[in-house]
């Protein structure tokens, strides 16, 4: 019987997209499902919590996660331009490119390709590679690559954003009461590991419940 596991996973999150290769790698190694679940990052649901932080919580998380992703060997630069936008140090503004990327993460999921899409749209924000992955066919390139259709599921999207930012919201009331609000955040028998510094947490539980190599 294969194993599953819920991922809350947000596209603004650098450790987000630093733990989607290895979850790709255990699902191909293993007979384990993810069961991805898209949510808006801290910065739009709960813009308070940037506010009220000490400013060595800003300095050290930017030495950190450079050197996190150094070590696991992987590009990083920060996003040009950053999926959440600020004015006047303040996330209280309009939201254009979080909410459609986050739907259209819920998109991908409902068509099959969730880890995929995340893998290949994380990598075109976050990698350094790309500029403005905003504009032209970047994403579009990236949704191509987990086997998507991106003007199919774009139009989806922007037919219907309220549909998806209900499953949105869904998403993120399941998170809290799994026990927890960050991400990434994964949730394997009904117990919460997150970061991406849990992974091997999590497979170390998984091997415990009979975690077993995928067949051939």
């Amino acid at each position: 019987m294969s194993l599953s596991y819920d991922l809350y996973w947000s596209f603004r999150s650098p450790y987000s997209y630093m733990v989607v290769p290895r979850l790709i790698a255990l699902e191909a190694e293993y007979d384990v499902v993810c069961n991805v679940k898209p949510v808006y990052p801290l910065a739009v649901r709960t813009p308070e919590f940037f506010e009220t932080r000490d400013p060595l919580w800003v300095s050290y998380f930017m030495k950190d996660v450079f050197r996190e992703a150094a070590f696991l060997g992987l590009p990083f630069r920060w996003p040009r331009p950053d999926p959440v936008q600020q004015a006047n140090g303040s996330y209280r503004v309009p939201q254009p490119h979080i909410h459609r990327l986050t739907h259209l993460g819920v998109a991908a999921v409902e068509r099959g390709r969730g880890l995929a899409f995340l893998k290949e749209a994380s990598h075109t924000i976050w990698s350094g590679e790309v500029e403005n992955w905003h504009e032209g066919d970047h994403l579009a390139r990236a949704a191509g690559r987990a086997g998507l259709d991106f003007a199919e599921m774009a139009e989806a999207v922007d037919a219907d954003p309220d549909r998806y930012a209900a499953v949105v919201e869904e998403n993120q009331l399941e998170q809290r009461a799994a026990g927890h609000w960050g991400v990434p955040m994964m949730v394997f028998g009904g117990e919460p590991f997150f970061g991406q510094d849990r992974f091997d947490q999590m497979v170390w539980r998984m091997r415990q419940q009979g975690l077993a190599a995928r067949a051939a």
